[in-house]
């Protein structure tokens, strides 16, 4: 009798992986589906992959000629309705230069899911190459939307047995100005206590109808990775964040039920993400663990 495998071949995880992430280079695919392979593993895969048009690449400038691996509409249709990507939708790019476009922000994004990624392989938590969901979307308001530049869900496994924890992610490459920036967190304080009205325009109340509570049993913590600028000036941008978490109403009460943390993207990748380079944006500035950081009335977190 013939039993299917398991496992997916490597063109189907190359492209739902381009269906979450939407972009990624050749080395960032490999880390991605096949990390204990060889370094050419997916160089075939990938030549089929763009020989039947379900992707399509760019060259990086300054790179070497190094390229960027993007979805297709025709790669979208084909993978829409796979059972990994359910609830959500495929993120084709329509041009080459609407990938060149993206490719800055795009990959640097992916360059963060990477080093929680490799930090969790490490670690032995449960995180996968799909536990990273890019461009999630949130009412604030009737009218206005936080879209996050992706939410992550993880696993800890240690002493205490499994612990399930999520986390907003914001990847800051020093493109606006400090002030911009910090201003991020007011909405996500908005989205802490967005109560979206009841059918028939009716308002509700309590917490039972906060909008978070639709998605997630706690409201997720909120993480800043900090890279594109020297360390004056990424220092700089993480006393603004705090001086946000301080000094704004909302923000501060958000602060005092939900983790906030920030750190540099190169201190992550250099000793790990759950190594202690996180800063609490409220409360003691000592480093920890992203996965330590306490709420501004919890006690301060281990410092390892």
């Amino acid at each position: 009798m013939f039993v299917p495998s398991p496992k997916e071949t490597r063109a189907h995880r190359t492209l739902a992986a381009l269906a979450v992430h939407r972009q990624a280079t050749g080395e960032q695919l490999h880390r991605l589906v096949v990390p204990d392979s060889g370094p050419r593993a997916l160089v075939p895969v990938l030549a089929q992959l763009a020989e039947e048009e379900l992707i399509g690449s760019i060259t990086l400038p300054n790179s070497g000629r190094k390229r960027a691996w993007f979805l297709t509409h025709r790669g979208a249709g084909v993978c829409r309705d796979w059972p990994e990507l359910r609830g959500r939708q495929p993120l084709p790019l329509s041009t080459s230069m609407a990938a060149s476009m993206r490719a800055a922000h795009t990959l640097t994004v992916v360059r963060t899911h990477l080093a929680f990624l490799d930090d969790a392989r490490e670690q032995g938590d449960e995180y996968g190459p799909l536990d990273w969901v890019p461009e999630v979307a949130h009412n604030v308001s009737d009218g206005e939307r936080l879209v996050a530049d992706a939410l992550m869900r993880y696993v800890v496994l240690g002493t205490e047995g499994r612990v399930k924890l999520r986390a907003f992610v914001e990847v800051d490459r020093a493109t606006m100005s400090g002030e911009d920036l910090a201003a991020k967190l007011i909405a996500y304080a908005r989205f802490h206590t967005y109560t979206p009205p009841a059918p028939g325009g009716r308002l509700t109340a309590g917490t039972n109808s906060f909008a978070w509570l639709r998605w997630y049993p706690t409201m997720p913590r909120v993480l800043f990775v900090l890279t594109g600028a020297g360390p004056r000036a990424l220092a700089n941008r993480l006393a603004d964040l705090r001086e946000m978490a301080a000094e704004h109403p909302l923000v501060a009460a958000m602060a005092a039920k939900v983790p906030l943390g920030a750190a540099v993207l190169d201190d992550v990748e250099e000793h790990g993400a759950r190594a202690a380079v996180w800063t609490s944006l409220a409360g003691p500035e000592e480093r920890c663990g992203w996965d330590e950081l306490k709420p501004a009335s919890a006690p301060a977190a281990r410092v390892t």
